[in-house]
């Protein structure tokens, strides 16, 4: 049964045709009826008249707008004709419906013109001479009434299907824009990764090379300077391997992790370790805390821990082989802040003004979007009396 239902939807002209059949076979067994008890035989124009209006049946939701001018044009002769009124008629109320429904919109108003003038006509080309004016106006209203009912019907269908497009529409494009939002938290998520794997990267290789090198200078020299440099080397490495297995375990997907696999992220507190890394690979680091320490936004807590990491990384990178930094961490009661400073021979103006070239420079962009995320402000450049300074202030609301 349901795939008959679906069959006669996807052809609905196969439907209308047997329905305009159907009205043929009634119109032509009432008129030979109507006429056998008058005793006369059919009107040479009345079976034109039906065949052209169950023709306006068939063919009505192929094309409703010429249908509707050939149901006038046959009623028009109808009159002319003097054919009077037969079952065929019934064909102009489906067509004022359809056209109603699904044809343009000056077609609805023109069917809505020619239903709201066809009774009166008809009423007064054949009227009823038995009965008084009042009947046959009485009468005239009342064969009035079902076209004007077939154009309501077929306009509020109209509005019905045009109120459902406009949900579909309005479903497909807020699905649409879900899924352009969900592209965008995907490339910000990769591109937050990206930044974690730089500063892990950055720092953590620049302290292997450091001691590296250290490790080679005083090898023979300084067995024990050398095995601790060593030792340094494979503590720092093991760090790094442990930050970009937890960065690495966000892309993947369909893998079930267990919890205690990857480390967390790291806050302000591990500051102090990292200064403690920093002097061990070498580079002297002045550490002062001001304010009373207490816990932060995880955000913020990560970003602060991130911009001192880089901070020392490019001091470590740009700053020479003397140079040393140092940190401050301010606790304010509506913010953080961080200064970092180095004596050094500072960055190249193209890193910190243009954004770096030939591929470079990334560290401060990425610091910059890290403290615009939290609702920070940045300030980066050359000290007065040489060296790099880095002014990093960061609210505990949140931005909006």
């Amino acid at each position: 049964m349901q795939r008959l239902y679906d069959f006669l939807r996807r052809h609905p002209t196969w439907v209308d045709g047997f329905w305009a059949v159907v009205l043929f076979g009634i119109s032509v067994l009432g008129g030979a009826a109507t006429e056998e008890a008058r005793g006369t035989d059919l009107p040479v124009l009345t079976v034109p008249v039906m065949l052209l209006l169950s023709l306006v049946v068939a063919l009505r939701r192929r094309m409703p707008e010429r249908m509707l001018v050939l149901a006038v044009v046959v009623g028009a002769g109808q009159l002319l004709a003097d054919v009077a009124t037969l079952p065929a008629d019934f064909a102009l109320l489906v067509i004022v419906y359809t056209v109603a429904a699904i044809g343009a919109r000056w077609a609805s108003r023109f069917a809505l013109t020619a239903a709201l003038c066809a009774a009166p006509l008809a009423q007064l080309r054949w009227p009823n001479t038995d009965a008084s004016a009042a009947e046959n106006i009485a009468v005239m209203i009342f064969q009035t009434v079902p076209f004007a009912l077939a154009w309501v019907l077929g306009d509020s269908i109209r509005t019905r299907r045009a109120y459902f497009a406009q949900l579909e529409e309005r479903a497909a494009r807020l699905e649409k824009e879900r899924a352009a939002q969900a592209k965008v938290a995907v490339a910000a998520e990769r591109a937050r990764i990206a930044r974690e794997l730089h500063d892990v990267v950055a720092h953590n290789v620049s302290v292997m090379v450091v001691q590296a090198d250290g490790a080679a200078y005083v090898l023979d020299a300084a067995p024990d300077q050398a095995k601790k440099a060593l030792e340094t080397i494979s503590s720092t490495g093991r760090q790094a391997l442990a930050e970009m297995r937890r960065l690495l375990g966000v892309l993947r997907t369909g893998e079930h992790q267990e919890a205690g696999e990857y480390v967390p992220q790291p806050d302000v507190r591990q500051i102090e370790d990292l200064v403690e890394q920093c002097r061990g690979s070498g580079l002297p680091v002045d550490f002062k805390v001001e304010g009373t320490p207490r816990p932060l936004p995880s955000g913020v807590e990560l970003t602060a821990y991130r911009i001192v990491q880089e901070a020392l990384t490019n001091t470590r990178k740009h700053g020479g082989p003397n140079a040393g930094a140092s940190v401050r961490l301010v606790y304010f009661d509506d913010g953080l802040g961080l200064l970092v400073e180095d004596d050094g021979k500072g960055a190249p103006h193209e890193l910190y003004e243009e954004g770096g070239f030939d591929g470079q420079g990334h560290g401060l962009i990425g610091m910059r979007e890290r403290v615009g995320m939290v609702g920070g402000t940045l300030d980066a450049g050359p000290r007065p009396g040489g060296g790099f300074r880095i002014s990093v202030l960061l609210p505990l609301k949140p931005a909006h």
